[in-house]
Formats: C-alpha cells, structure tokens, sequence
C-alpha cells in the first residue's frame, strides 16, 4: 500500500469516499466540482491498484493547514490507512513549512492517537472565519478541533 498525489482519474473514487460518510453525517459533502477544483490538495491511498482511502490538506495561514475529508473505504477500514494518510499529509505540511495541523473530527481519538491534542475551536480563528462561517451545522457543530505541532 502506498500514499500519493490524487490524479484526475481518482476524483470519483474520492468523491464517493467522502459522500459515503457525508450519506451518514459523518463529515461534510463535497460536490464532484468541488473535489476537482481541490484535486491537488488530496492524497489518496493505493492498495493493488485501487484507491481505498483519501484526506486533503489546505493550508489555512502561514503556520496552519487543516486535513479535511479523511475517508477510507469500509471494506479497508481497521488496516492503517487513515493513519497512514494522515502521516503523509503531516509530511507534506513540514515540507511546506507548516507548523501546525489541525483537523476538525467526530472521532478525536483516532487523532489523539497519532499526538493531536483537544483543542478548543475558538482556537482556530482563521478556520472559524472562513470555512465554519459558511458550514450548514455551524450552530450546532458536533466536530472536536484536535492540533499537532508538525516540526
């Protein structure tokens, strides 16, 4: 199994990566549009050819990037992927100069795990002002913030 850059051929796999989980209120939807305009912030995990797992990165400000849309298909799920995803996007934040990540999850113990902290989000008002403000559970968010120092 390995990481890499998603390509132009992985868009739908990982449109349907993430909708799957978006289906069960588990993160946000992403439209096919969106997805492909953002193609070059994911990764995606490759197992004998086919993709099984995604998650992005966007940098936030200077010191910030967030991982978004962490998915791994079920029939992978319990095997490292998200582990490993999340490994490589952390790496391509250092290699970026980032030194913070952050990750706004309704499972802060798989994050906790990898060293993330809790995190109030309050915390992350460079998050809070641009994409939370325009989020449809914004009153009512259920995610927790968890952040880690890259370097």
């Amino acid at each position: 199994m390995n990481t890499r850059n998603a390509k132009i051929s992985d868009a739908k796999t990982v449109y349907s990566l993430i909708n799957y989980y978006a289906e069960r209120d588990r993160m946000l939807f992403r439209s096919l549009a969106d997805i492909y305009e953002n193609l070059q912030s994911f990764l995606v995990a490759e197992l004998d050819g086919n993709v099984v797992g995604c998650c992005a990165l966007q940098i936030i400000w200077s010191d910030l990037a967030e991982i978004k849309s962490l998915a791994v298909d079920q029939a992978h799920k319990d095997k490292g992927i998200g582990k490993m995803l999340v490994a490589a996007a952390i790496e391509q934040a250092n290699q970026l100069g980032v030194s913070q990540v952050f990750a706004l999850t309704l499972d802060p113990v798989f994050f906790e795990k990898l060293s993330f902290k809790i995190i109030e989000k309050d915390a992350l008002p460079m998050k809070v002002w641009s994409d939370c403000a325009r989020c449809p559970k914004q009153q009512n968010c259920d995610e927790t913030a968890v952040i880690k120092k890259v370097n």
